[in-house]
């Protein structure tokens, strides 16, 4: 039987869907965060796509990495000095 290359209906032998191209939003996330079900669309998950689409090679993606992290970073350090400076 010759198969119809515009049939549309899935045959068992198909390997299914094939991925979405590199460049699709949401193609950096990691595994463990597409199974908590994280995407894109949610908040989480778009600061993961965007902080895995750095790439350390490049000076501004690097720039923009050590502003995330010190943009991330003040409030855990104003928190722990206001405990510090209560229990003084």
């Amino acid at each position: 039987m010759q198969r119809d290359e515009f049939d549309e209906d899935l045959a068992p032998d198909d390997a299914g869907e094939p991925a979405p191209p590199s460049w699709f939003p949401g193609g950096m996330l990691p595994e463990d965060a597409r199974r908590m079900g994280l995407t894109h669309h949610v908040p989480d998950g778009a600061l993961l796509d965007f902080a895995g689409n750095l790439d350390g090679t490049k000076p501004l993606h690097r720039i923009t990495a050590w502003v995330l992290l010190v943009v991330f970073g003040m409030p855990v350090l104003f928190a722990v000095l206001r405990i510090v400076l209560a229990v003084l």
